[in-house]
């Protein structure tokens, strides 16, 4: 795989050699590195882990990720998605060092890891900026990285698409950071200031810190389906209704959230055009979930459904030394016709 530089890591390159000055952390300043908006089209779902040990923490002291990763996951909600393309752009001036383009895009859930290994970044690129730091962004579309080694790129330069290649079960790209060969969290830098929270130097410019404030629980996706909604077809994007037939075998509201915490109390109900409960569900959570699917459901009885809107409501309750709080509240219909 090779690696790519930007422009503006080739001039800090020059500067080096002609002061003999290096790209500092309050030098070396990181960009959105995908053309998405956070919370709206796209979410950060696996943060960097800071557990020294098998366990796994992020900055924020939480547990959005998993032990040993070394990234920032951006994704995508679904391969509908991906599918219409999504630019992974360079988050810093610098030059491609080395790139890779030819792994089709495949869950690992379907390819397997043998098929894979020694690639598990899929297709990649990365910069290098300056004779310090790295940035490398992984899990690329097949076919659509447009830097080859050695060419000069700009902070916000397209490198390629959102993809599934590499090991990866849903469409993101895996952003790294490495000074020194060593992985740096962008949230944190290299002075890590209190246990929880933003560094001293955070990497990332001021306003995509803003951009990316932390979000300990929030919503994946949600919607109706006629059926218990499978997760790969959620994931593919085929999933939710907007209406349905009076004669579909179900009725079933679902939701996936991200940041569940045990001890949360979901409540999922569906109510019809009538004001009516048709059915409902309350559920403590047992543990932690960086990714949670919950979902709510009747089947059919008698002739078909009564005509008109059904309604979805999903409430996660989360309670601690200050009390209960609404964590999560979010509503979605569906007309039957």
């Amino acid at each position: 795989m090779s690696v790519l530089l930007s422009k503006s890591s080739l001039v800090a390159i020059m500067l080096f050699l002609s002061s003999g000055s290096v790209l500092t952390s309050s030098d070396f300043r990181l960009r959105m590195p995908i053309d998405c908006t956070v919370g709206v089209d796209c979410h950060i779902q696996n943060f960097f882990d800071h557990d020294p040990g098998p366990g796994f923490r992020d900055y924020a002291c939480g547990f959005l990720g998993y032990d040993g990763h070394d990234g920032t996951d951006l994704r995508l909600p679904n391969l509908a998605a991906m599918r219409r393309g999504v630019p992974v752009l360079a988050a810093a001036p610098g030059t491609v060092r080395a790139i890779r383009d030819e792994m089709p895009d495949v869950s690992i859930r379907d390819g397997g890891v043998d098929a894979i290994r020694g690639r598990e970044a899929g297709n990649a690129v990365v910069l290098r900026h300056g004779p310090d730091w790295e940035t490398q962004y992984s899990h690329l579309l097949r076919g659509s990285v447009r830097v080859r080694p050695g060419d000069a790129v700009e902070a916000g330069d397209v490198l390629g698409l959102v993809g599934l290649s590499g090991k990866t079960e849903f469409p993101h790209v895996h952003f790294e950071v490495r000074h020194q060969g060593e992985a740096v969290d962008p949230f944190v830098g290299l002075r890590r200031g209190d246990a929880c929270g933003v560094g001293i130097e955070p990497l990332w410019d001021a306003q995509v810190l803003r951009s990316l404030a932390y979000r300990p629980t929030g919503l994946l996706k949600a919607g109706f389906a006629t059926r218990e909604p499978d997760a790969v077809i959620v994931e593919a994007g085929g999933e939710p209704h907007t209406d349905v037939s009076a004669d579909a075998p179900a009725l079933v509201f679902w939701v996936e959230v991200f940041g569940a915490r045990k001890g949360d109390r979901e409540t999922l109900r569906i109510v019809g055009p009538d004001g009516q409960v048709v059915t409902a569900r309350t559920k403590t959570i047992a543990g932690n979930k960086a990714r949670w699917m919950s979902y709510v459901g009747r089947r059919l009885r008698g002739t078909g459904w009564p005509a008109g809107t059904y309604r979805g409501t999903y409430r996660l309750e989360r309670a601690d030394a200050a009390g209960e709080e609404t964590v999560l509240e979010i509503s979605r219909s569906v007309t039957v016709r």
